[in-house]
């Protein structure tokens, strides 16, 4: 099993100088999505005390021209610290802050979605709509072979792993019960986790996240369980089909809701909502992953619990759907529903954003309106 160089570093070695006091001084980890849509990055700083809040941040720069979002010639980015964390891997007093990342002249990059997204939410935030999302991710060797698979082969085909027990069902568990707990002292919104239909394919679930917050504690969730791969010396991979063939590929199934919809007789709301969704399904599509529908075109094949990506479809308990209504929300005419098209490597930001415009704003044709 390929590991990294740096996992095979002593941790009992790093561990003396964790431990050493810091006096009142703080380490604060500022964390940014780079000019790909879903590669982070980050770089720490210190500050003279511990912020009580993100007003108590200061602005910082990096060079945009080593992370795709600009030239050297003009490559000063500023980072905009826009919500911030308990640090899991320093752990208190110290942060991890993510950031929004503006251009030379203050303007977004392409790849700060958090921006319209924010817009969005406040439109609409009397209406108090919540997000769940479920990531799924698949842990792999260095080398880019899947965690625990032989070598030269393949592990037997699916139906056991599955929320699976045993050595022989569970690839990479350590890294699974780590991410939760550092999750949890962070204060990221993780609410659940399991193992998932491919071996070594793991998914936890964020949420309930009320607005602009789904798309910071998603982001917050992919940085920690990177942080963790690391020092165990293997990756996390969000790509949505990472083996081709007969395996399952990863999504981010996405749970949404408004007030309207949780109170009785929300059913009606929630079919208001999948009717616009059905009108809308191509402007979805291109916002539910960073390369336009071009990496769900690999995921969505109506095949291994996934709709057919060229198609619309919505049902109850139905897991080959569009939207699935859960058997729950069916008999009690209220609740939420799920979309089931974001790839795993959405952008939450986008995903979240593409909802509230199409179900409350009542947006419609291939082209987000400019508010």
């Amino acid at each position: 099993m390929a590991t990294s160089a740096s996992a095979s570093l002593s941790k009992a070695v790093k561990q003396q100088y964790m431990q050493l006091p810091q006096g009142d001084k703080v380490q604060a980890m500022y964390i940014w999505v780079d000019g790909t849509g879903e590669g982070l990055r980050c770089k720490t700083r210190t500050l003279d005390s511990e912020p009580k809040s993100i007003e108590d941040l200061p602005e910082w720069n990096f060079d945009g021209s080593s992370t795709y979002q600009a030239e050297g010639s003009n490559s000063d980015m500023y980072l905009i610290p826009s919500a911030m964390f308990r640090d899991p891997f320093r752990k208190d007093p110290n942060k991890l802050v993510l950031c929004e990342v503006l251009k030379y002249n203050r303007k977004p990059t392409e790849t700060n979605l958090r921006v319209t997204c924010n817009k969005v939410m406040e439109m609409v935030k009397d209406q108090h709509p919540w997000f769940g999302m479920e990531q799924e991710y698949t842990i792999l060797g260095t080398d880019g072979h899947p965690f625990g698979w032989p070598s030269n082969g393949f592990p037997g085909p699916q139906g056991p792993y599955y929320c699976g027990v045993g050595a022989d069902k569970a690839y990479g568990r350590d890294i699974v019960e780590a991410h939760y707990k550092a999750c949890l002292y962070a204060g990221v919104k993780i609410c659940g986790t399991n193992a998932e239909v491919m071996p070594a394919q793991w998914e936890f679930q964020v949420g309930p996240c009320e607005g602009i917050e789904m798309g910071d504690h998603l982001w917050a969730s992919r940085f920690i369980l990177h942080r963790v791969c690391e020092d165990f010396g293997v990756i996390a991979s969000f790509d949505p089909k990472p083996i081709p063939g007969n395996w399952n590929g990863a999504g981010c199934h996405t749970n949404f809701s408004t007030k309207e919809m949780r109170e009785d007789g929300g059913l009606k709301a929630i079919e208001e909502s999948i009717e616009k969704l059905g009108k809308r399904h191509r402007y979805h599509i291109r916002a539910y992953d960073p390369k336009g529908g071009l990496d769900n075109a690999r995921r969505l094949t109506g095949h291994h619990e996934t709709s057919n990506i060229d198609e619309f479809s919505a049902g109850v308990a139905n897991r080959g759907a569009s939207i699935r209504i859960p058997r729950s929300v069916g008999q009690d005419k209220k609740g939420y529903f799920e979309d089931r098209r974001p790839s795993a490597n959405c952008d939450p930001y986008g995903v979240t954003e593409a909802l509230i415009r199409t179900c409350l704003l009542n947006e419609e044709g291939d082209e987000p309106a400019d508010y």
